[in-house]
Order: C-alpha cells, then sequence, then structure tokens
C-alpha cells in the first residue's frame, strides 16, 4: 500500500513539475517552489528525485509515454498507411505548449540527456511505426524485409535532420526518396511530405 501512494505522490510532483516548467521555463523553476506547490517535505522531494536534472527526466518520459499512446490510436484510424508513418512520426513530438520543455535540451550543458531521450523515443516508436510498415506490406504499398531495422534508419535520420530546423528542399526531396527506396515504395508514395514540411 506504501509503494502505491508513493507511486501517486511522484505522479502528482511530475505533474507539478511540467505545469511549471511549461508556465515558468525549466530554468525559472527552483526545486523549492515544486515543493511548495505540491505542500510537501524537501525529504519527500528527494525521495523521488535526486536532482532537478532528474525531475526533467522523468517529465520527458511522461511526456514520451502520452505522444506513444497518440501513436498507437494513429494505428487504427482509416487514413492511408503512408500518411499513417507520418502522423505517427508527428504524434511523437512535444506538444506546442511542450515546445519550452524540449527546447531546454537543445542546449549543449544537455546533449546527453538529449541523447539518451532520443534513444528513448527511437525505442517506443519502431515497434508502433513497424506495425504501420507491415500493414503497408500487407496492402502491397511497401515491399522490403528487415523493416525493424529500416524504420529505425529512416527515424534516426528524421530525428538528425527535422528536429534541428537546419535543412533545405534538397534534403526533403532525398529524405523522401531515400523513405520510398528504403521502404519498397513506388516513387511518388511519400510526396505528400513535402507539403507537409513546408
Amino acid at each position: 500500500m506504501k509503494g502505491e501512494k508513493g507511486e501517486r505522490r511522484k505522479k502528482e510532483l511530475l505533474k507539478i513539475a511540467y505545469r511549471m516548467f511549461i508556465e515558468k521555463g525549466y530554468d525559472n523553476t527552483s526545486i523549492d517552489e515544486i515543493i511548495t506547490e505540491a505542500g510537501i517535505a524537501k525529504g519527500t522531494y528527494y525521495y523521488h528525485f535526486p536532482s532537478k536534472e532528474a525531475t526533467l527526466e522523468a517529465v520527458i518520459d511522461m511526456m514520451i509515454s502520452e505522444e506513444a499512446e497518440r501513436a498507437k490510436n494513429v494505428i487504427s484510424t482509416p487514413i492511408p498507411v503512408p500518411q499513417k508513418i507520418v502522423a505517427v512520426t508527428m504524434s511523437m513530438r512535444p506538444q506546442l505548449e511542450e515546445s519550452g520543455i524540449a527546447g531546454t535540451l537543445e542546449r549543449s550543458e544537455n546533449i546527453v540527456m538529449h541523447e539518451k531521450i532520443n534513444l528513448r523515443i527511437l525505442d517506443v516508436t519502431v515497434p508502433i511505426l513497424t506495425e504501420v510498415v507491415k500493414e503497408g506490406i500487407s496492402q502491397g504499398i511497401f515491399d522490403c524485409t528487415n523493416v525493424e531495422e529500416r524504420v529505425k534508419m529512416i527515424l534516426i535520420i528524421c530525428q538528425r535532420i527535422f528536429d534541428s530546423g537546419s535543412f533545405n528542399e534538397r534534403d526533403v526531396e532525398v529524405f523522401i526518396d531515400m523513405t520510398e527506396k528504403t521502404l519498397g515504395a513506388k516513387t511518388g508514395t511519400m510526396s505528400f511530405i513535402k507539403e507537409l514540411i513546408h
């Protein structure tokens, strides 16, 4: 029973930290403010989170879990498989109000955490996208083997190019061409991506 109460308390703390990071920004939120808002002792906070960075990591983990739920919901929608691939990928991006939290990771001092989170996103997204690509194979849209590995490569390239925001029109064209070839799709199958990016 104690464990269940502790988990509830931890979730409450995460929700408070999440809200404060969004409203005030990560840098402008202190552990003391989270503790005051939660109405708990400092020891209770440190029992759950050894540092503010650990809190940020847990908040991002919570965000990724929610993104994964949105991505899984895409699978059952009646949209065409190529659009599902993009919808799943877009589901795994932070919501607009979460951009400040995500932006904190872009700073050089957070590079290790950023990499760790990118790997976590891959771990969560690859199985979901693999399911979508297999659906595309069964419909004759894609023709490839080693689906999981192909999906992983596409996602890694997607993270590197599009998350940084430093890409041009030719990068987009090559990405589309590479994705189609990687999945064994007819030329033009993924060309709709061009409209989504601009």
